[in-house]
C-alpha cells in the first residue's frame, strides 16, 4: 500500500470502512498516524482488532466523537454530505472532511516521480480511464488505474519511478478532494445526474469543473465537446492556460478508424477514444503507439459488451445505461441496414428500471433506429408510453420476458441491446447484476434454441 510520512504523529477520523475507507484507515495507520475509525456494520469494525489493539486505533463515530484538533475526517464518497451529520459535526469542530484521493494527493511528494491523470464526466469516465490505461502499458509506461475503478489508489504499492496513476473520478470524489494537481486532467461530459444530491445542475457541474481549478496552470486539460456545459468549462479554461494546453475533442478525425476497435463503437465511444488519445498525447505517446493499441482494448464488461451472437443476431449487454444520456448513444451505434428493400430498423432495445427522470429526450433523436423496445422494471409503462408512436412497444416488465420476445422475432443482422436508460436498484443490486443477469438469461435461451434444433 501507499504510505507516507506526511500523515506520521496526526490525527484522523474514518467514516465508512467499505474498500475505500479501510485502505485509507490502513494507509494512515501505518504511516503512523492515530486513527479514530467508525462504521456502522458490526464486520469491518471487528476487522480492526488489530491496529486498536495496538493504541493505534480506536472506534468510535466521529459525530459524536470529540474531534476537536484532528487534522481530518476521512469519509466514503457515498456518504452524502448535503444529508449526513457528520459535515456539521466535522464544521463546528473546525476539521475538514476529505476523501482517500486527498490522502493520495497529500502522499505524492513521498512517492517516485510519478505523473497523475484525472478523468472525469457523467458518462464514460471507466471506459476512457481503463483505455489510457492500456494505451499507456502498451507503449511501455507503467501505469494504473484508481479512484472510482479499481482497486482504491492507496491500496496497492507505488508506482516505479515514470509511473502514471489514471484516477476515474465522480463528482463525489472531487468533492472530498482539494489538493490533486493532475499532470492532465480530461472533462468527458457533464449531462443531470445526482441531482438529490447537489440541488440543481448547475452544481453537479461545477463539482466537475474543480478537478480544473486544483491543477497548476502549466498542466494539460483535455475537454469533449458534445454538451453546453463542457464546451463552456473548455472556453475559460483554454482562455486561463498557454496555447497547446488545453485541447478540445470530438472524435470527428477519427471516424474513419473506429471500425479497426471492436470494442469502441459507437458515438459516444469514438469521443471517448479522441479524449484518450489526447491524454495520453500529453504525456507523450506518439500515434503510431496508440493507434496499434486501440485494436487490442478489450473494453469493459457492462458497457456496450458484445456477449454473444447467434443464427446471425448479435446480443450487447449495456446495464451500465444507467440514464437517457448513457443510453443515447448506444442506440445512435446501430442505424438501419439496407436488406434488399431500402433501410430497415435491426435494434431491439431492452430498457426500463429505476428511471432518473421522466422522459427519454436524449434518446429520441435515434428512434428510428429501433425495430422494437422491450419495456422492463418501474419505468416500463412510462418508457412504452413515449415509445409507442415511434416503434413496436412490448411491455415485458421481467428481463428474461424481453429477452425471450427479442430473441424470437430478431433476423440475421439485428442486434438485441440491453441499455436501460435507467438504475437497477428497483429489481436488482447494481447495474453489475443486471448485466449478469442478461448474459446467463442470453446463454441460457441460446442453449435451449440450440438444443431444441438439434432435436429436430
Amino acid at each position: 500500500m501507499i504510505t507516507s510520512p506526511a500523515f506520521a504523529g496526526k490525527r484522523y477520523a474514518v467514516l465508512g470502512l467499505a474498500r475505500s475507507g479501510m485502505t485509507a484507515a490502513a494507509t494512515l495507520v501505518e504511516s503512523g498516524a492515530y486513527v479514530l475509525a467508525w462504521d456502522s456494520r458490526d464486520e469491518p469494525r471487528q476487522a480492526l482488532a488489530e491496529w486498536i489493539d495496538s493504541g493505534r486505533m480506536e472506534l468510535s463515530d466521529p459525530v459524536t466523537a470529540d474531534i476537536s484538533g484532528y487534522d481530518g475526517v476521512v469519509v466514503s464518497p457515498g456518504i452524502a454530505l448535503n444529508k449526513h451529520p457528520i459535515a456539521e459535526a466535522a464544521a463546528r469542530a473546525g476539521v475538514p472532511v476529505i476523501g482517500d484521493i486527498e490522502l493520495f494527493a497529500m502522499a505524492r511528494a513521498d512517492l517516485p516521480r510519478h505523473r497523475v491523470v484525472g478523468i472525469t464526466g457523467t458518462n464514460g469516465k471507466s471506459t476512457t480511464t481503463s483505455l489510457v490505461c492500456h494505451l499507456l502499458e502498451c507503449a511501455g509506461v507503467p501505469a494504473r488505474v484508481g479512484g472510482n475503478i479499481g482497486v482504491p489508489v492507496l491500496g496497492a504499492d507505488p508506482l516505479p519511478e515514470g509511473g502514471v496513476y489514471v484516477l476515474e473520478l465522480s463528482s463525489y470524489q472531487i468533492d472530498l478532494t482539494f489538493s490533486l494537481d493532475c499532470d492532465v486532467a480530461a472533462l468527458l461530459n457533464v449531462t443531470p445526474d445526482h441531482l438529490d444530491r447537489y440541488g440543481s445542475f448547475e452544481a453537479y457541474a461545477a463539482s466537475k469543473e474543480r478537478l480544473f481549478e486544483m491543477q497548476s496552470r502549466s498542466h494539460h486539460a483535455v475537454f469533449g465537446i458534445g454538451d453546453n456545459e463542457t464546451r463552456t468549462a473548455a472556453r475559460m479554461h483554454a482562455a486561463q492556460r498557454d496555447p497547446g494546453l488545453v485541447r478540445l475533442v470530438d472524435g470527428a478525425d477519427l471516424a474513419l478508424l473506429q471500425q479497426e476497435w471492436p470494442s469502441l463503437q459507437g458515438p459516444h465511444n469514438l469521443q471517448n477514444a479522441a479524449v484518450g488519445i489526447a491524454i495520453v498525447e500529453a504525456l507523450g505517446i506518439k500515434k503510431a503507439q496508440w493507434k496499434k493499441a486501440l485494436r487490442t482494448f478489450s473494453g469493459l464488461p457492462h458497457r456496450m459488451e458484445r456477449v454473444a451472437e447467434a443464427n446471425g443476431v448479435i446480443y450487447i449487454n449495456d446495464s451500465k445505461a444507467t440514464n437517457p444520456a448513457s443510453a443515447a448513444p448506444a442506440i445512435a451505434a446501430f442505424p438501419p441496414i439496407d436488406r434488399g428493400s431500402g433501410p430497415e430498423p435491426r435494434l431491439h432495445w431492452i430498457l426500463g428500471g429505476l428511471p432518473k427522470g421522466d422522459d427519454l429526450d436524449e434518446c429520441k433523436p435515434f428512434f428510428g433506429n429501433v425495430a422494437a423496445a422491450y419495456t422492463i422494471g418501474d419505468a416500463g409503462p412510462l418508457f412504452a408510453e413515449i415509445l409507442a408512436p415511434y416503434t413496436v412497444v412490448h411491455r415485458s416488465e421481467m428481463m428474461a420476458e424481453a429477452i425471450r420476445q427479442a430473441m424470437a422475432v430478431a433476423r440475421p443482422g439485428d442486434i438485441v441491446m440491453l441499455s436501460p436508460a435507467c438504475a437497477s436498484f428497483d429489481q436488482f443490486r447494481d447495474f453489475e447484476a443486471r448485466g449478469q443477469v442478461f448474459c446467463q438469461i442470453v446463454a441460457a435461451l441460446i442453449e435451449d434454441e440450440h438444443d431444441q434444433g438439434a432435436k429436430s
